[in-house]
């Protein structure tokens, strides 16, 4: 199996509950962030980012340019089901 195939298995078969890499509130990578100092302008691209849980905490600090990249389509559809409106900002 190629991974593409793999993870878009996973995606349609898992929920995020299911996967030991999803944390309700991604403090390493939010803490990271912040230290930059960023403007909340600032272009930011979340590889892998699937079901994470990134992008919702940028938009509730007020970063608008925000991307998800993932190799999985149903992955992004997901993220931007979860999403809803907010998925325009991104």
């Amino acid at each position: 199996m190629d991974n593409k195939t793999h993870w878009e298995s996973v995606f349609k078969t898992k929920t995020p509950e299911q996967v030991s890499w999803t944390q309700e509130v991604p403090h390493t990578s939010l803490d990271f962030i912040n230290s930059l100092n960023l403007n909340k302008d600032a272009n930011i691209i979340d590889i892998g980012g699937g079901d994470s849980n990134l992008v919702d905490h940028l938009i509730l600090a007020g970063y608008k340019n925000i991307t998800i990249l993932d190799i999985s389509k149903n992955a992004i559809e997901r993220a931007k089901s979860r999403l809803g409106d907010k998925a325009a900002l991104v």
